[in-house]
Formats: structure tokens, sequence, C-alpha cells
């Protein structure tokens, strides 16, 4: 392997291990005991659940090759987890409001260790179904675990600004050291010892099981809206009223779909573009570097959410900018520097200006997850928070199956410049949102659900 790669990752670890070492009193939080062991437990479990999804995410595709399926119907297995995603998640998100969240954890586990059973059959009617159960899952753990901390955070009376500090942990082990550590645990499964692409399913579903065990054990149960008689279509109703009713929930919600489209499009868009000419490239050490950078991001965050002087919507421009200028790299590139015409090789010259460019998108991703997760729980209203994340996710869902349907209709060079597009256009809503953020609401939670009872009155308890 080239030396180029150990150096950019020997210098992203030497930025993140300096931050980390180098906090000062004035770049923490004083907290109280109690708060750190409920912060503690809930780093374990989310860090257990994103083992197991991080495990599954480099094999899946591999898996579906091993069984002899090709482009169309992995695509057409993609499209099924992302479009069950968005049918149902926003379904099982509710329910997550209604019917307590520590139980939306708790189907979290059981749906994902069923999706896991399904990569051992080679069946692809079993596998559609597994990738199903995937999307419904990967709807709740963006949406259970984070409105179950949020509500359990208040009831137990701890400082708002607390966490942030539980979110930026959660982004700096869940999607950085966890994504690192599942990645080498996941090659040394499968290419050390030869146990198979399905073992890393496995291992998925013991560290779910796991994390499972400890919500039963330890985690009490939050609900969102307490109403016994509120069925699903009124509490979507009450939500979409929510979203129209506050400017800052909509920009909210499109500023996260705005994003997240751009970065799923980039993960189907990396390989392209570094190898355009089929260079042989580390995948997998490359994928460790882009984790490395996004706990960078995250451990950077941390530092700028214990500013009080800093807002998080003002610093979010910024962070939406560049990145949006790191996916514009791919076409910059290609009209200054002549593209390669040999076969094979190692990575060019125009492919290791690209690396760095998109870990300097990845830094941002860093930023953006415990940034956003602030922001919701700022303004997304209680009663219907894991409703409201999921419809969120709904336009997100229909951009990415948009994309995956048509990803080789298009050059690779139009697809970053369309995300780069987006990019900017959040940087925009952001403004937007830091100016409006001042203002008090119009309305809050329960005069709009009165006001929602009074129109419809068959809606009336």
């Amino acid at each position: 392997m080239e030396v180029f790669y150990y150096m950019v990752f020997g210098g992203l670890a030497a930025v993140v291990a300096a931050l980390e070492l180098s906090k000062s009193s004035k770049d923490r939080i004083s907290t109280s005991p109690t708060f750190n062991a409920f912060k503690n437990n809930y780093l374990v479990v989310y860090s257990l659940m994103m083992a197991g999804d991080w495990l599954q995410g480099p094999y899946v595709y591999y898996l579906y090759t091993t069984y002899g399926y090709g482009k169309g119907e992995i695509g057409q297995l993609f499209i099924a987890g992302f479009g069950s995603s968005m049918l149902f998640g926003t379904i099982v998100g509710s329910l997550a409001d209604k019917q307590g969240r520590r139980r939306a954890c708790v189907t979290y586990c059981i749906t994902y260790i069923l999706s896991c059973i399904t990569k051992h059959s080679p069946q692809y009617k079993v596998l559609m179904l597994g990738r199903i159960l995937g999307g419904i899952a990967t709807s709740l753990l963006f949406s259970s675990f984070e409105s179950w901390l949020v509500a359990e955070h208040f009831k137990r009376g701890f400082d708002q600004q607390w966490l942030s500090i539980t979110f930026s942990k959660a982004i700096f082990l869940g999607n950085g050291l966890v994504a690192i550590l599942s990645g080498l645990f996941g090659n040394f499964l499968v290419d050390t010892l030869n146990l198979g692409p399905v073992s890393p399913f496995d291992a998925a579903s013991c560290f779910l099981a796991i994390g499972m065990a400890i919500i039963f054990s330890s985690w009490t149960e939050n609900y969102g809206d307490p109403s016994e008689n509120k069925d699903l279509l009124t509490q979507f109703k009450s939500a979409a009223v929510a979203i129209a009713s506050d400017e800052k929930i909509a920009l909210l919600g499109a500023i996260q779909s705005l994003f997240e489209g751009s970065m799923y499009t980039f993960v189907f868009l990396w390989t392209p573009a570094l190898s355009p000419n089929d260079e042989d490239i580390p995948h997998g050490f490359i994928f460790a570097t882009f984790m490395l950078a996004s706990m960078l991001g995250s451990s950077f965050a941390s530092r700028l959410m214990t500013r009080n002087s800093l807002k998080v919507e003002s610093y979010m421009q910024v962070v939406f900018v560049i990145s949006s200028a790191a996916l514009l790299l791919p076409i910059v590139t290609s009209f200054f520097i002549a593209p390669s015409n040999v076969k094979g090789g190692g990575i060019t010259f125009a492919g290791c200006i690209l690396l760095l460019g998109f870990c300097t998108f990845e830094a941002c991703v860093g930023i953006f997850w415990p940034s956003i997760m602030k922001m919701r729980s700022q303004y997304i209203p209680e009663e219907a928070r894991s409703t409201i994340m999921n419809f969120f996710r709904i336009p997100l869902n229909i951009f990415v199956c948009i994309v995956l349907y048509n990803v080789a209709a298009f050059p690779i060079s139009v697809m970053f410049g369309m995300c780069s597009i987006f990019l900017f256009v959040a940087a925009i809503l952001q403004r937007r949102l830091s100016v409006i953020a001042e203002k008090p609401k119009a309305e809050n939670w329960t005069a709009l659900k009165e006001r929602d009872t009074e129109a419809d009155p068959l809606n009336a308890p």
C-alpha cells in the first residue's frame, strides 16, 4: 500500500489525538456524577447499536455478489431498503411516540437481528425481506434512540447544555471509533479467520443482542404524546401542522434532507471517483481514514458546542459551504488535471487531491451529526419527536432511491455537482434559520393541537 495512505491516516490520527489531549477546562463542561453515569450508559448502548450497523455495511454488496446476483438485482435490493425506510419508518416512528421510545429501541434490535438472519439465505425473496426489515431498523436507529435520550435527559432534570456532550461523544464513538474497529473486526472475521461474508452479520446480531439486554435492564420508558385515543393519521396530521406552522422546524428538515442526501450519494460515488481507471485502491483502509476524519469533525464540534458565545446555527453555515466546496473538487480537478488513460496501477495525483477533499467532507459530516442533534433537541416538539424526525427522512429516502435508480445515467461529475449545489442551498437555508432562531414561536404545540381539533371535531378526544 502506498505511503500516501499512511501519511493521511497518520496525520488525521495525530490531529485527533492532539485535539482530545489538549482540551482545557474551557473546552469542558462541568457535570454531575449522576449525569456521567447516565451518559456512559447511553454511550455504551449507542456504540453497540452502531457496531451492529457498521459491521454489516462493507459486506452487504459483496455478500449479494457471492450469491450470484448482478448490479441490477442488487440495486433493487438497496432501493427496497431505502423505500421501506420511507414507507414503514414513518409509521414505526409515530408508534415510538405513542407506544414508548424504549420499546422502539428494542424493536430496532429485534428487527435488525432478523434482517441479519436473512443473510444466510441465497433466496432473492428472503434477501428482499431482509432489506425491508433493515430499512425499518435504520429509521428506528436514527430517531428512537435520540428521542429517548432527549426525553430522558430532561425528565431527569439535567442541564440542556449537557446534551451537547452526549451528542458529540456519541458521534465520536459510534460514527468514528466504533466504525473503524467494526471495519477491522469484520475484515478479521472474513479474511483472517475465513468465516465467510455472512460472519459480520452474525457478529452484528451478537452486539445488538447485548445492547438489547442493557436496554431491558437499565432503561426506563418515556413517551411523546400521551393521548390514548390518538390514531396514527391524527399523529401525522399534528406533526405536519407543527412543521408547516414553525418555519424553524421546516428549515431544519430541509437542511437535514439536503445534507444527508448528498452524504448517502457520496457513499456510492467515492470509489469510482478515486479509481476511474480501475486503479488499485485499499477500500477498507480508505473507509477507516474517512471514519477517522469524521472523528476529527466530532471532536472539533464538541469544542464548538461548549462555547456559549458561538451558536450552532452560525458555524454550521461555514460547515455547509466547506462541504459544498469539497464535493466540487472532482469537477475542478477534471478541468485542471489531465485524466490518466492507464488502466490499473496506483492512485493518481488527482486521486490524492480528491482523497484529501473527501476527508474534509467527512470531517464536516462529523461536525454535522452532533450539531443537527442539538438543533433538533431545541426546535422539535417533544410530543411528536420521532414522528417529525421520520418525516424529515421521507424526502431523503426518495432522493436516494432516485439516485440509485439513475446512478449509471449521468457522469460522475454531474452527480458531484448536484451534491455540491444541494450543500450550498443547505448553507443558505442555515443562514435563514440563524436569522429567525431568536424569534419566539408563533404558537406553542398545545395551541396547534387545539386549533387542529377545532378545525376537525372528529379528532377531538
